[in-house]
């Protein structure tokens, strides 16, 4: 966010001061979160030489490049230097840069939390499934045929079970694999009265109460 002028920031401060009491408990909430942010600096695309070359909006590479491994969830410069570059090549056509593109991408892994190399890879896939969603999305909006439309409908189909695989998958991940299930059962004896127990069922087997 550039950096305001003393006017601009009066005037900023004024328009705040109007607005309904829950609105600026709001926006001061907010404020604050974006304050605490301690994410890595945003990725700074160029092209040289007909090379893409991958910076940050920062002057210390080194802080930047270990905020942006936390925000990861690595340890492995290896692995961060490859992950890096395919998610610098979503934001790049070939000499057209589109930093924003990739910094969003950057953000959806950083929002996932990763905790682990694998959860990083499939975060990084989950922002690049979504942005092609979206892209498909918006030339659905646009087609001319019916051909076209048909084409556009059917990859925008097949990206958005693909995105809700990817959750189901990462949450799979997280979780082992195990689901457990509680069944309620109502038993009566002869006698009339009523037994009400519970009935585990959990990737080992069954657990009677």
């Amino acid at each position: 966010m550039p950096k305001l002028t003393t006017t601009q920031d009066t005037a900023l401060s004024e328009s705040i001061d109007r607005l309904p009491v829950a609105q600026r408990e709001r926006l001061q909430k907010t404020a604050k979160a974006m304050q605490e942010n301690c994410a890595a600096p945003s990725m700074k695309l160029t092209m040289k030489d007909k090379a893409l070359h991958i910076g940050f909006e920062a002057d210390a590479v080194e802080i930047a490049t270990l905020l942006q491994l936390a925000d990861i969830g690595v340890t492995d410069s290896d692995f961060h230097s490859g992950l890096l570059g395919h998610i610098a090549c979503l934001g790049s056509q070939g000499q057209k840069i589109d930093s924003t593109a990739s910094n969003f991408v950057m953000a959806v892994v950083r929002s996932v939390e990763p905790r682990d190399a694998l959860e990083a890879m499939l975060a990084t896939q989950m922002g690049a499934i979504h942005a092609a969603t979206m892209m498909m999305a918006r030339r659905l909006n646009h087609v001319d045929t019916i051909q076209q439309q048909d084409s556009a409908e059917r990859a925008l189909n097949k990206l958005a079970r693909t995105f809700a695989t990817q959750m189901e998958a990462l949450k799979r991940y997280r979780t082992g694999g195990q689901q457990r299930v509680t069944v309620e059962h109502v038993t009566v004896n002869a006698g009339g009265q009523a037994i009400v127990g519970t009935v585990a069922h959990g990737g080992g087997g069954q657990n009677k109460k």
